[in-house]
């Protein structure tokens, strides 16, 4: 009896499954089509029918990494200053699902640096990620939450700063539980308005 376009699928969802998993216990080094085929309970054979080769697997895994991401439940405290700081709390690794994402994102940086395609893949998802920061920044602008400036380099200078406490706390989370990354995050952002605070003690009167 032939499949089904449901069989073919749902086969599918389950081979997403299994790269999932694989990515979460093994980060993204342990990624292969033999510990894929392992978690799926299958032959590699039956995998090369979704993924010649281990580039398809590897451009796969990382589409799937980012579109589980981007479905991730979000905060939503509103708009201006306070959508910003959500947003760079979407980011850190606060919760044991947030912690697997990371663990795979920086475990792919190696294979994405290595292959002119996969880190042009990368840079195009960190783009778009301080893309929609400098949206939120503007909104905090407008708002008088946040000071003048470039919004695109203060949120470059955000990104920058949550993607480095997610390497400490991804490599040493005794000393960054999620409540020392909280705090570390929000001195951050209290030293963007402080910077501001000064400037007007420093202006002269008129």
């Amino acid at each position: 009896m032939p499949r089904t376009k449901g069989d073919h699928e749902a086969r599918r969802r389950d081979v997403s499954e299994a790269v999932w998993q694989v990515m979460a216990a093994r980060g993204f080094a342990g990624l292969t089509l033999r510990t894929v085929a392992a978690e799926l309970g299958a032959t590699t054979g039956l995998l090369t029918h979704y993924f010649p080769t281990k580039r398809a697997l590897v451009e796969y895994a990382l589409d799937l990494l980012e579109q589980r991401t981007l479905a991730r439940p979000r905060r939503d405290s509103g708009r201006g200053y306070a959508a910003f700081r959500d947003a760079l709390l979407d980011i850190l690794p606060l919760t044991p699902e947030a912690t697997d994402s990371n663990r795979i994102w920086v475990s792919s940086w190696d294979a994405a640096l290595a292959d002119p395609d996969l880190s042009a893949d990368h840079a195009r998802r960190y783009a778009a990620s301080r893309d929609r920061l400098t949206e939120r920044v503007i909104a905090a602008q407008e708002l008088g939450e946040l000071p003048p400036g470039d919004p695109a380099d203060i949120a470059a200078g955000a990104q920058s700063f949550v993607l480095g406490l997610v390497v400490q706390a991804l490599f040493a989370p005794a000393g960054f539980p999620p409540q020392r990354q909280i705090q570390l995050l929000d001195a951050y952002l209290a030293s963007l308005t402080a910077r501001d605070h000064s400037r007007d003690r420093r202006s002269p009167r008129s």
